[in-house]
């Protein structure tokens, strides 16, 4: 396979920044008289976007507050985007030894668009050649299609030419739906075994350098 771009997840594959949504989450639950939740618990909450993860983290009493605290959370979320939020181990190294093989790269996620652009520029400043965050209203998110599309065809490369990379079954489900070959990414959010239809499953970022110089 002639690989021209990967198309990469956000949270979980490129970053990890459970801890910084964790923080912003249970300060509107606090906020609203809400019990606590763990880091685990949370975890398993991310990867539909921050509407599922509100809705997923209050008790089912607790949905007649949604819209209050779904915004009490994006304003503490916007407060602490990049406190503690960091890029996993070895991605600079792999984005930069993908851009030297002139791959594309780009950015497919569930995070608020604006949110993503801003930890992109903040955490892999001119490392990632497009980015399609959720912007509702104007395009749907994973796991359909669209954003993907969209990014492949601001990249000018069809499906055929690039991997889809993630950590999670959302990301799974949209690699299969867009129609592309899947890369799952084991050090994110989710255990190993939602990963098992992809492709190829990578342990670090390191092994899909050596992926991708193999020429699979």
């Amino acid at each position: 396979m002639n690989v021209k771009a990967i198309v990469f997840d956000m949270d979980g594959t490129l970053i990890n920044s459970l801890e910084d949504i964790a923080y912003s989450v249970n300060c509107a639950l606090t906020e609203f008289g809400y019990n606590n939740r763990s880091i685990d618990e949370i975890k398993a909450f991310v990867g539909n976007g921050a509407d599922m993860l509100i809705r997923r983290a209050l008790p089912s009493e607790g949905q007649k507050d949604f819209e209050a605290v779904f915004s009490a959370y994006r304003g503490y979320y916007k407060q602490n985007l990049c406190v503690r939020t960091r890029p996993y181990e070895g991605i600079e190294e792999l984005l930069d030894r993908l851009r030297e093989k002139g791959i594309s790269t780009a950015v497919v996620t569930n995070k608020n668009d604006d949110d993503a652009k801003y930890i992109a520029k903040k955490l892999l400043p001119g490392k990632i050649d497009v980015i399609v965050g959720a912007d509702p209203g104007k395009r749907n998110k994973k796991p359909d299609p669209q954003p993907v599309l969209m990014a492949l065809d601001m990249l000018g490369v069809s499906k055929e030419e690039a991997y889809y990379a993630g950590d999670s079954e959302t990301d799974v489900q949209t690699a299969e739906n867009t129609g592309m070959k899947c890369i799952g990414c084991s050090w994110g959010f989710r255990e190993r075994a939602v990963l098992e239809k992809c492709d190829i499953i990578v342990d670090k970022a390191e092994d899909m350098i050596s992926l991708i110089e193999s020429g699979h």
